[in-house]
């Protein structure tokens, strides 16, 4: 498995900006699907969007469309997540994740990073 290594959370006033970086070791990076997940205290685990191999294919969760971008880098071994408009209700742990496009889970995790969003 990939190992995955969340950075760039913080606290931020509503409407503003933050990255996410997640960068991993230990296998090749360009074989594994990446994504983000983030999980609120008392809510379930929520989809936040996810990147192929390439780059070439992104999808969103509907709460962030609009706002955030996903992006990776195969040279640098790293995803982002570039979250704009934050709002309240984005306040979570941020969890980056991976698998190999032939399973249908995540099956690599990050230790996540912490966002707060104030009003």
């Amino acid at each position: 498995q990939v190992q995955l290594v969340e950075s760039g959370g913080g606290v931020m006033q509503t409407g503003g900006s933050l990255r996410l970086s997640c960068a991993a070791s230990g296998r090749t990076f360009s074989d594994y699907v990446m994504a983000w997940l983030r999980q609120a205290p008392g809510k379930e685990r929520e989809f936040v969007a996810d990147i192929s191999r390439t780059g070439g294919r992104t999808s969103y969760g509907d709460s962030v469309k609009g706002r955030f971008t996903i992006s990776r880098d195969n040279a640098k071994n790293t995803v982002y997540l570039q979250m704009n408009s934050l709002k309240p209700e984005d306040t979570a742990v941020y969890l980056c994740a991976a698998r190999m496009p032939t399973i249908g889970y995540y099956n690599s995790w990050g230790q996540g990073t912490q966002v707060t969003v104030s009003s």
